[in-house]
């Protein structure tokens, strides 16, 4: 997450240090220097997704098909120009940095608040400056790199140590992203996503030895210097009396620099004058109020070192190396070919949120354009509660008769102050004859095992006793139909904004995709993507013309080849609510901020009532499990589960 100011304190104050360079010069000279590597750049990617994503528009859920094209436009782009890239995306939290991710959500909530705000007061989606990211747009932008060749990685701890350490190891010619932590890792040269000119191949490099230079150190002062200032580490408001320190011994002699810039100039100063010795950081500990954890200091500037590195500052034998070995003693999975397995898949970005239950039972997810005001939709942290808690229950149960373990889920959603997690109890979902086994989820083989991967599935949103229907459709119709069943089975009302409801609908793949992950992979991760089946800017389209009683035919854009399966999915879905007891109703809502649709003559084929029977005009193209994972075995929990009736709202058909 970087340390405040530096990166602009050095683009004003030393120039030197970031100037522009040529991507395509850079790799013909790493090809003559290095004639056995093919010049590779490693790539930030949580840097890189909001300069990423330019499609107009971002309001209504994403448009997803044009963002794939992005994407594969900056691949070609650098392939011609003989680079290979490799992608890194943040796996987990770690819990020092908690505190920190959870200022960024509340920062993030204000951000969405001020947005719907104007959507309400001017019916159309805010310019460039109050972007953003679409709901998931990570997660998928994951899978989105995968699908189109790219070597990508998802970190078993924070990125950007990961980043710097493969970069270092292999070689690299350099390092994309935008996190100044990436000017203090000993590693390969920083170049930055916000300056890059794609077309050129040209953007700025940040120099590390000449911002040493500027500022009166070497290399192996800058961990020093970094956590000094105040980073992920060490808290900015434990340093306030040492800055005031620093000040006074080194005032700025430029008036016309801001506090900040002096601060930097002073710490600087000071470290230079120190020995690159233990017993200096020792005295450093001492003199800084860190309350009763003496080691933070230690322990931030230990963050920086990378494998193979020393530090002067720090005894060799004293050094804490960032590894996983202990991780599967104290993992909520106990079978150690599992776990091995869902630790390989997760580092090779072949499931989602898997490793992350099994290794410490905790569960994120960041901020969705939900509006907190519109108390008709629940949060779709709440919307997909019930479908998680069967998914862990998948996972986590036992052979015998104990109870599963609770999982920790740090959510975000209307009236949650995130001060603690949410502990959430796995439930056991309705299947004949229990869950089955994870092993046999993930490694058997035959026709009755892919059964039970798709009927596992579909339970965990309630759904197994419509199989036969869904496995009539094309994969990607089928796994969106459960999608939307399940929405209408728990949502009181479904008539707010298209914009909360696209956050929603987004979110409800990203749960698709870990019941997938879990059952064993019934489905291709392919077919849950979101260019398949999702476009937010349609979804508005559709939305408003629903909700001005326009007819099926307008609807469907005049397409008879539309009728029959738009009937068939909506019979469907219908069915299983009328099953579940849930009554539908329509109740338009008015016109939202798009306008202007043209009527058409009606055709007779639009002028029928829809079918009650089933006409699937799909076959099913479901090729197997693309993507093996496996994981852990668990322990049974039953629990009953409340069939709560409920009347529920929707848009017009």
């Amino acid at each position: 997450m970087g340390i405040k100011g530096l990166q602009g304190f050095v683009a004003r104050v030393c120039p030197d240090a970031c100037r522009m360079v040529d991507l395509k010069e850079m790799a013909e000279k790493h090809r003559i220097d290095h004639p056995d590597v093919t010049p590779t750049i490693v790539v930030d990617a949580m840097s890189c997704v909001r300069r990423w994503y330019t499609p107009e528009s971002w309001v209504c859920g994403g448009q997803w098909r044009e963002y794939l094209t992005v994407l594969e436009d900056f691949i070609e782009t650098f392939k011609a120009a003989g680079i290979e890239l490799v992608f890194y995306f943040d796996g987990v939290v770690e819990e020092k940095k908690r505190d920190e991710w959870i200022k960024r959500r509340q920062q993030n909530n204000k951000e969405i608040a001020n947005l719907f705000q104007f959507i309400k007061t001017h019916r159309k989606q805010p310019g460039r400056g109050m972007f953003v990211l679409p709901s998931a747009l990570p997660t998928f932008t994951r899978f989105a790199l995968k699908s189109l060749g790219q070597k990508t990685v998802c970190t078993l701890q924070e990125a950007d140590f990961e980043v710097a350490a493969y970069a270092l190891q292999h070689n690299c010619m350099g390092i994309l992203g935008q996190d100044s932590d990436y000017l203090i890792y000993n590693t390969s040269p920083y170049f930055s996503i916000e300056k890059l000119c794609l077309d050129k191949l040209v953007t700025v490099m940040y120099s590390r030895e000449d911002l040493c230079r500027a500022l009166g150190l070497n290399m192996m002062h800058l961990p020093l210097f970094a956590c000094l200032l105040g980073n992920d580490v060490v808290p900015e408001n434990l340093l306030e009396g040492f800055w005031h320190k620093c000040l006074v011994i080194c005032p700025s002699r430029n008036k016309s620099y801001n506090r900040r810039t002096s601060i930097i100039l002073a710490v600087a100063n000071y470290i230079s004058k120190i020995q690159c010795l233990y017993s200096s950081l020792k005295h450093l500990e001492d003199m800084l109020p860190l309350g009763s954890d003496k080691t933070l200091l230690y322990r931030g500037m230990e963050s920086y070192l990378l494998p193979g590195q020393q530090s002067p500052w720090i005894p060799p034998d004293a050094r804490n190396v960032k590894m996983f070995s202990g991780q599967e003693e104290t993992a909520m999975c106990r079978d150690k070919e599992i776990f091995q397995l869902a630790k390989e898949h997760h580092i090779q970005s072949e499931n989602y949120a898997i490793f992350n239950i099994l290794s410490n039972g905790v569960l994120e997810c960041s901020n969705s354009l939900e509006d907190d005001c519109d108390t008709e939709i629940p949060g779709q942290a709440l919307i997909y509660r019930p479908a998680r808690q069967h998914i862990y229950s998948v996972l986590l149960e036992s052979e015998g008769d104990g109870a599963c373990p609770m999982v920790k889920e740090w959510f975000v959603y209307c009236g949650n102050p995130l001060q603690q997690p949410d502990l959430i109890q796995p439930v056991q979902p309705s299947i004949p004859g229990g869950t089955p086994n994870l092993k046999t989820l993930w490694f058997a083989k035959g026709p009755d095992v892919e059964k039970q991967r798709y009927s596992t599935f579909l339970s965990c949103f309630h759904l197994q006793d419509s199989m036969e229907e869904l496995q009539a459709l094309e994969a990607p119709v089928a796994a969106f139909c459960c999608l939307l069943t399940y929405l209408m089975l728990q949502l009181v009302q479904v008539d707010s904004r298209a914009v909360h409801l696209g956050a929603v609908l987004v979110r409800g793949l990203t749960t698709l995709l870990m019941a997938n992950s879990a059952c064993g992979f019934p489905f291709r991760m392919d077919d849950l993507m979101p260019w398949k089946v999702f476009d937010g800017k349609l979804f508005q389209e559709k939305y408003q013309k629903s909700h001005r009683s326009c007819s099926l035919e307008e609807l469907l854009e005049g397409n008879e080849s539309l009728y029959t399966p738009f009937q068939n999915l909506k019979s469907l879905i219908c069915k299983v609510c009328a099953v579940k007891k849930r009554t539908i109703q329509s109740r338009p809502r008015g016109n939202g901020f798009t306008t202007g649709t043209h009527r058409r003559e009606l055709n007779p084929m639009f002028q029928q009532s829809h079918r009650s029977s089933f006409i699937s005009p799909y076959h099913n193209q479901m090729r197997g499990n693309l993507w093996r994972n496996p994981q852990p075995q668990g322990r049974r929990y039953r629990s009953g589960h409340p069939d709560q009736r409920r009347r529920f709202h929707v848009p017009p058909w």
